[in-house]
């Protein structure tokens, strides 16, 4: 329906000899019913350009416009130069066959199509289980990935394996010392090491696979199996969450194919590196920082900002036409310099979007909690899993924008009634399903041709024009990468159910609008169960 309204307002514009881009006329859905089903503020966009009063163009607009009354019942200027579109009631329901031709298609968009993704999220350091907090990348990541696919991308899902440096000699060192413990050692813990039960539990399978065996083993044996033993655990936890990568890219790969040494090669080629101190500098105020960024300490070891432009290079390199890093807020500070970096070695970075996320608090009773469980005050995602469900855990962590701070309620979490907003979605794609069974039992014909313009109450009439935003909202959302807003689309759609539901008796006496109804509840059906589908939750046919 949109590109329809575009072409139209695009021919108007010629005819009143006005040159403006067709794609750049955009069209919104008001947040408001009596603003009608789209809006657009192309008159304001005119406004600079023709040096002229942006109620008068669009006015002048709407007099130019040739639309079919069959489609649009009427268009109008409002406030300071938008025009609000109202669709044809008759025409709205007519497209509800649309919905049940298309099914379990509805909402695919062809945006993305013959183009691919590459989507790197989750790449926790394996270094210990998820801890609850990485909940919100966890599902953000896997929420994203689906949209981009119902818009039509190829999408590959990436995890970056973070299986070097200090970190893991920590790891191994915490391993080694919890098994000489576990065979009578008196050697204490060092400062700055692990201490979560989990590595006691690493030990113990050390210990209990070979017993005194390893007591004199290198360090790198321990840093092996407990990298191993977080992996699994890890990996364990998104198939919890039915969360999926295509790739593993280990960091250490970017050593042993000398990728970190080719990387700096290349930038002192340019005079972007250089010595100072013993250290090893990048000149990051060249490219509007503030101070310069080490790349490499003095002690030979590389700060993390050089593994990741190694590994942006190489990601880029792969050729994919959209990058997409998604990254907790801690991170803000270092991708102005691995993108910079990037950049000098005369590779293109404006196809590579970042999404931030913002920190998670976990309340209840109204109170923010410290999460703490067994293992030495983490609560992991695992346990929040156990706590919730995981359907909840993915809606409560993808219903807010990524760019906000996101209270998790545990007490409404954990709630099993339509003040839950998962339940509340869940039990509208039940009672649909129900609905449907029931008037199969009193010999409704499913398969018979409804006659949809018997839809003629408002609330079938609010209900159908809702679902037809479907897969508008995909294409939005996939475009702005904020999958929050599938989910405060399901909940208007469960209201116009709802109140559907209250308002008009589905199954009746008259054989023609139950067919049309139940026509109806068929699409928003579909509907639910495909949003909730991106979001990757399940939609249950009973509670």
């Amino acid at each position: 329906m949109v590109e329809y309204l575009r072409t139209a307002f695009h021919d108007a514009l010629k005819k009143l000899g006005i040159d403006f881009p067709k794609e750049e006329i955009q069209f919104e859905i008001p947040k408001q019913v009596q603003h009608g089903d789209f809006a657009t503020n192309v008159a304001l966009q005119l406004a600079r350009l023709e040096k002229s009063n942006p109620r008068e163009i669009a006015e002048r607009l709407i007099e130019a416009l040739e639309l079919d009354p069959a489609m649009v019942s009427t268009v109008e200027p409002a406030g300071p130069g938008f025009i609000n579109i109202r669709m044809n009631p008759g025409y709205v329901v007519s497209r509800v066959s649309e919905i049940l031709e298309t099914g379990e298609a509805f909402g695919n968009v062809d945006t993305g199509r013959g183009r691919s993704a590459n989507v790197e999220w989750v790449s926790a350091n394996p270094t210990g289980p998820l801890h609850a907090g990485h909940g919100r990348q966890v599902c953000l990541g896997a929420a994203i990935s689906n949209l981009l696919e119902w818009a039509g991308w190829k999408v590959t899902r990436e995890y970056y394996f973070n299986n070097a440096g200090v970190q893991m000699q920590n790891l191994g060192r915490s391993v080694q010392i919890r098994y000489l413990q576990a065979l009578g050692e008196e050697v204490e813990m060092e400062k700055g090491l692990y201490n979560g039960e989990y590595i006691k539990d690493i030990a113990a399978e050390i210990k209990e696979e070979f017993g005194e065996a390893k007591r004199n083993e290198s360090i790198d044996f321990f840093r092996k199996r407990g990298e191993e033993w977080c992996f699994a655990r890890i990996k364990k936890t998104l198939e919890r969450l039915e969360v999926h990568h295509d790739i593993f890219f280990n960091e250490d790969t970017l050593y042993k194919d000398g990728k970190i040494d080719e990387v700096l090669s290349l930038l002192r080629e340019k005079g972007l590196v250089y010595d100072r101190e013993g250290a090893v500098w990048f000149r990051s105020t060249k490219f509007g920082a503030e101070k310069d960024r080490v790349f490499v300490k003095s002690t030979g070891e590389p700060t993390y900002r050089l593994p990741d432009v190694a590994y942006h290079r190489e990601k880029i390199l792969r050729g994919y036409d959209l990058v997409i890093d998604i990254f907790g807020a801690d991170h803000i500070a270092t991708i102005p310099d691995v993108l910079a970096a990037v950049r000098a070695m005369d590779l293109p970075t404006d196809h590579v979007r970042v999404v931030i996320h913002q920190m998670v608090s976990f309340v209840e009773g109204g109170e923010t909690v410290k999460m703490s469980k067994r293992s030495a005050n983490v609560y992991s995602l695992d346990d929040l899993i156990d706590d919730v469900g995981a359907d909840v855990v993915k809606y409560f962590f993808v219903m807010r924008a990524a760019n906000t701070h996101l209270d998790f309620d545990l007490e409404l979490a954990r709630e099993q009634s339509e003040k839950n907003p998962v339940y509340y979605l869940q039990y509208a794609h039940a009672r649909i399903a129900s609905l449907i069974r029931f008037a199969e039992s009193e010999g409704v014909d499913l398969e018979a041709a409804p006659d949809l313009a018997l839809l003629t109450h408002e609330a079938e009439i609010t209900l159908a024009r809702k679902l037809l935003d479907f897969p508008g909202v995909v294409d939005d959302c996939a475009e702005s990468l904020e999958p929050h807003r599938v989910c405060n689309f399901l909940q208007d759609v469960a209201t116009a159910f709802h109140k559907f539901y209250q308002e008009c008796r589905i199954v009746t006496e008259n054989q023609a609008l139950t067919t049309a109804r139940i026509a109806l509840c068929r699409a928003t059906r579909y509907t639910i169960a495909n949003g909730l589908s991106i979001l990757g939750i399940t939609a249950p046919e009973s509670m």
